[in-house]
């Protein structure tokens, strides 16, 4: 055994590595889950992109079908213009994102009173790819979502929260879109 003040230092050594190791480790979540968050914000940024790309092929096939729906279509070109610029933070680029599901739900009602629209294999296939986007739009949006509820609660939990500042770490907003707009993920029916 050893002697008192011996163990009496090992004591005290361990009293103050044990706190710096939990230091550090706390401090490295935070870096981690910032780069998480960031990660999987690029993550739904490429699936919108597409979804942006899609959209004037979209448009254009239903315009060769229908003439007198313009207000609809120029609509619909707008809102994906507003959508492609918006870098805001995440909850204003969701409220441009639910502006723009919900011009495409007019859209995809305006393609429902052109039969041969419908029966077009080019505007199925765009259709189809748009809403396989918005299927993986939805997933990145949730695995986004998640990532965002991890930081917020190492940011907001104790003793946690005192070494948020110190990472540089801020709670994040989540991406929401309204009840309304998440219901306009087009789906083919052949």
């Amino acid at each position: 055994m050893g002697s008192p003040a011996s163990i009496a230092l090992l004591i005290l050594g361990a009293a103050l590595l044990v706190p710096l190791v939990w230091l550090i480790a706390t401090y490295n979540r935070f870096v981690s889950l910032r780069q998480h968050v960031r990660e999987s914000w690029q993550n739904i940024d490429i699936e919108l992109k597409r979804r942006y790309d899609l959209i004037p092929n979209l448009v254009a096939t239903v315009k060769g079908y229908t003439d007198h729906e313009q207000g609809v279509l120029a609509m619909v070109t707008e809102l994906r213009s507003k959508a492609v610029a918006s870098t805001g933070s995440a909850q204003s680029q969701a409220a441009d994102e639910a502006s723009l599901q919900l011009g495409l739900r007019q859209l995809f009602a305006v393609a429902e009173g052109y039969p041969s629209l419908k029966a077009d294999a080019h505007f199925r296939s765009l259709q189809q790819e748009l809403a396989n986007t918005e299927d993986r739009i939805a997933a990145a949006r949730r695995y986004y979502n998640a990532n965002v509820r991890d930081l917020n609660q190492l940011c907001r939990s104790f003793p946690s929260s005192l070494i948020a500042g110190m990472a540089g770490a801020e709670p994040a907003t989540y991406f929401e879109l309204s009840d309304q707009a998440e219901r306009v993920v087009p789906r083919v029916s052949l």
